[in-house]
């Protein structure tokens, strides 16, 4: 978990420090160390870069640590390092409000929290043999589904949650909805730990389609991939929410706030991210299906927050593990009824 690796770590020379005031001149010399969700390794690269060539980060580095979004928050509340948090959902951050590791009123803010938004959408084969184009086409006789497993990785929540949303969202009841992720689950071959490694199961040829983050698709064809991805007509915004823990110095609460920025946010863009304030220069980013027109609007776009009625009801009623007391979530207890739990 606490793993340095080579793109994450910048400028550590001269870094004594895990966290700190900022000078009155500026970055302090600081390492921020973040904690994040696996898809952000490589777009958080020049997003640090762009950090420390500003007053408020010069000198300072950062020490990284990737992985499910939920087994990372885990891993934080057993003790492991971070200044700032970056995660796939807000219950993996709430978690650390709720041990203390986090303040409370760490939505308050311009983009309540979120530092980095996508949408679900079907990466594909190249040139899309199955012709795949709408939920529909998921559950069809003989399409391999991959997605990463929801009992440890956040990306799998928001994949999940956008096919019960195609149907609940257009007229069906939960009944209909819980049949529908019934057939999926059926023709789903993987649930791998996280997004990350979904993509690479999938690149490596397993199956026929792959439910994955917009810019996991983007970023895998900049990568060299021979895929393609589909935007289907209906899908779910995803918002990805960050926060700087407790005992974070200054210089990681500067880099939180930059992280919304302008210039971070076109980096973060370049990286297939979806940006979460007005006024960005996205230019062409290349990857996407248009690269000049990289984020189109999709026919009909769910949220998390108007037909879930946000994460904090919709954690336990979908996802609800069963434990000490508590009851078991509806796509948990189909998980476990088409023996489809993955390993968490």
């Amino acid at each position: 978990m606490a793993a340095l690796t080579a793109a994450g770590v910048l400028a550590l020379a001269g870094c004594a420090n895990t966290s700190g005031a900022s000078g009155a001149d500026g970055g302090s010399g600081q390492t921020i160390s973040v904690n994040a969700f696996s898809v952000m390794e490589a777009a958080n690269e020049p997003v640090f870069e762009d950090f420390t060539a500003t007053t408020e980060g010069e000198g300072d580095g950062f020490v990284t640590s990737y992985g499910a979004s939920g087994d990372q928050s885990r891993a934080v509340v057993a003790g492991a390092e971070a200044d700032v948090v970056h995660y796939s959902l807000e219950t993996d951050v709430t978690r650390l409000v709720g041990e203390g590791l986090v303040a409370k009123d760490w939505k308050d803010n311009a983009t309540s929290g979120i530092a980095t938004s996508s949408v679900v959408v079907f990466v594909v084969r190249k040139g899309n043999p199955e012709d795949i184009q709408t939920w529909d086409d998921l559950v069809e006789p003989g399409v391999e589904v991959i997605t990463p497993n929801p009992g440890s990785s956040g990306s799998a929540r928001w994949n999940i949650l956008a096919a019960w949303a195609h149907i609940a969202g257009n007229g069906g009841t939960e009944e209909d909805a819980q049949a529908f992720i019934t057939s999926l689950l059926g023709n789903i071959i993987a649930l791998p730990g996280s997004g990350r490694e979904a993509t690479t199961a999938f690149t490596d040829g397993s199956g026929d389609v792959l439910l994955s983050y917009e810019n996991e698709a983007i970023l895998a064809k900049q990568n060299g991939a021979d895929l393609d991805y589909v935007l289907p007509p209906d899908t779910l915004l995803i918002e990805n929410p960050a926060a700087v823990t407790t005992d974070a110095g200054e210089d990681a609460r500067s880099f939180l706030e930059f992280m919304t920025s302008l210039e971070a946010q076109a980096d973060y863009a370049q990286s297939g991210f979806r940006p979460v304030v007005d006024g960005v220069d996205v230019a062409e980013v290349a990857g996407a299906n248009d690269p000049a027109d990289p984020f189109p609007a999709p026919e009909q776009l769910f949220t998390i927050d108007a037909d879930f009625n946000g994460w904090s009801e919709a954690a336990d009623k979908f996802f609800g593990d069963g434990e000490e007391g508590n009851p078991l979530g509806i796509i948990t207890a189909l998980q476990q009824e088409t023996g489809k739990a993955g390993e968490e």
